[in-house]
């Protein structure tokens, strides 16, 4: 039987490679790729930023080696500052409860 955590290991991978390879490269997202996975995996974090250019914002800061793409390794990146947000907002309200 699966940890959680091997769960949510395996969760990312095939998530990203569901959106992966749909055009180009399939080890890596595009910009149309990337923002078809946000939109279908993270869309109330896209519906709280009122930034007609946060999707262009975000491919900006994930790809590290200007490609135009973000291969997994950048995508991780995403996903663990998008989790030490979440957790350093459930701790302070937790604080303030």
């Amino acid at each position: 039987m699966k940890s959680q955590l091997e769960k949510a290991m395996e969760s990312l991978i095939t998530v990203f490679h569901n959106y992966s390879g749909r055009e180009g490269d399939k080890h890596k997202l595009s910009k149309m790729e990337m923002k078809s996975l946000l939109q279908g995996e993270l869309s109330d974090f896209l519906t709280e930023s009122k930034d007609p250019l946060v999707v262009d914002k975000i491919m900006k800061d994930l790809d590290e080696n200007h490609d135009g793409e973000v291969d997994f390794q950048e995508f991780v990146v995403l996903v663990a500052a998008l989790t030490m947000a979440c957790n350093d907002f459930f701790l302070q309200q937790n604080a303030n409860n």
